[in-house]
């Protein structure tokens, strides 16, 4: 067994599902599952719906949709002959499913509306990239992912209950079946046990390949992507970027924590805990060896730079004077946990802290009035964040080269500045 995560820019044309099929035309013999995410923006588009139907404009809500509903009807008309009239039928009821809600006043919070219907864009991708395949002579066998992964109530990034989860993969068709060999369902989603929809978290498909991985004890999972591989910076960013072949799991942690994009955070554990190998791949090229990840330490890599813009640095200095110790850190950690932030980087003095966050405004708000119990606090906004981790002293002269330098921290390993 394999589990294959194909990405919104994978599906997002009638060539790229082409493209699909022509991928797995090289693994017939294989049994597979194949986890599919949104086409293209469609997520994007679905939250400005959400956004419009929360603040109670209904009929913009509707206009926003009827635009994603379109896209997905012409592309099921380009795609499909002898299954289109099926899949009218499906993509209709999935329609339906979320007009009925938008016309209705939002009682509920917004992170519960986000989820009800964001969900969607899974479901319309899914549904046709499904029916091509039949059509292309890969037979395949759609299942509703909300009928396996079971989480909690806490929407928008919900906890997956593994046991429930496992239980209900065990009695589908996944692994009942003994005829088909290649199942498709999708990315990103969940349900809780009142059957409402729930999202794992944004870009949460690799972390639902990962869940399957690891309950299938799969031989590995292959996320496919529009680039060689994992790199060692953004190459949009940086041109001397260069493709890294190999990287163990602590690795990869290491880079998502510092910001860069390239695995779903939550998605590593899974596979760690079995040792099931992830491969990044280009579906634009698939004879490209792409890049292994395993958990096999790997000596000699590359500087690894990662930058992250719309950064906000709180100054806190505490309000008597003393000491920031543990009483106060304590309390400031509290703070980040009600409201649910995650600072990039945070640097103590004696009676100072400084705190490097991704510019949320609502969030940012948030802390500093909850922190201003016990701190003086400043905000200084507009800067970047720049990360190096495996620095050589050529990499540190370029990163910091006319650049306003505002933080500086540095370990053996890793050197982060903050500028402006």
């Amino acid at each position: 067994m394999k589990v294959f995560k194909f990405g919104g820019a994978s599906v997002n044309s009638v060539e790229r599902i082409k493209n699909v099929a022509t991928i797995l035309k090289g693994y017939k013999d294989e049994k597979l599952v194949l986890v599919i995410s949104a086409m293209g923006k469609t997520t994007n588009a679905l939250e400005k719906v959400v956004d419009a139907f929360y603040s109670g404009n209904n009929q913009m809500a509707l206009d926003l949709f009827h635009s994603i509903k379109q896209s997905h009807l012409n592309m099921a008309k380009f795609l499909l002959v002898t299954t289109y009239n099926k899949t009218l039928n499906d993509l209709v009821n999935f329609f339906t499913e979320i007009e009925w809600l938008l016309h209705d006043k939002p009682v509920k919070s917004y992170d519960y509306y986000y989820d009800q219907i964001v969900c969607i864009g899974e479901m319309l991708s899914s549904n046709i990239v499904s029916a091509y395949l039949n059509e292309a002579g890969i037979g395949n066998t759609w299942v509703d992912v909300r009928d396996i992964i079971r989480t909690d109530d806490n929407f928008r990034d919900a906890n997956v209950n593994w046991e429930v989860t496992n239980s209900n993969l065990q009695t589908c068709s996944i692994c009942t079946s003994g005829e088909c060999k290649i199942f498709l369902t999708q990315g990103f989603v969940g349900s809780t046990d009142e059957n409402e929809s729930t999202t794992l978290g944004r870009e949460g498909s690799d972390y639902t390949a990962a869940i399957f991985a690891n309950l299938l004890d799969a031989e590995n999972l292959t996320i496919w992507k529009d680039v060689t591989g994992v790199m060692n910076a953004d190459p949009k960013e940086f041109e001397d970027a260069t493709l890294i072949d190999k990287l163990s799991f602590t690795e990869v942690i290491e880079m998502a924590y510092y910001g860069a994009q390239v695995i779903h955070p939550k998605t590593i554990k899974p596979l760690q805990n079995k040792k099931i190998p992830l491969v990044v791949k280009s579906f634009i090229d698939p004879t490209l060896p792409g890049t292994e990840i395993s958990s096999k330490h790997v000596k000699d890599l590359p500087p690894i730079k990662v930058v992250k813009q719309s950064q906000v640095l709180i100054h806190l200095r505490s309000q008597d004077f003393s000491f920031v110790g543990e009483r106060l850190i304590s309390r400031l950690y509290k703070i980040f946990e009600d409201i649910r932030i995650r600072p990039n980087l945070i640097q103590t003095g004696a009676i100072s802290l400084q705190v490097c966050l991704d510019d949320r405004t609502e969030k940012i708000d948030q802390l500093a009035i909850a922190a201003a119990e016990y701190f003086d606090v400043q905000i200084e906004k507009g800067l970047s964040l720049f990360t190096i981790r495996h620095y050589t002293d050529e990499a540190m002269t370029e990163m910091i080269e006319g650049k306003d330098i505002v933080l500086t921290q540095k370990t053996k390993e890793t050197v982060q500045v903050v500028y402006r």
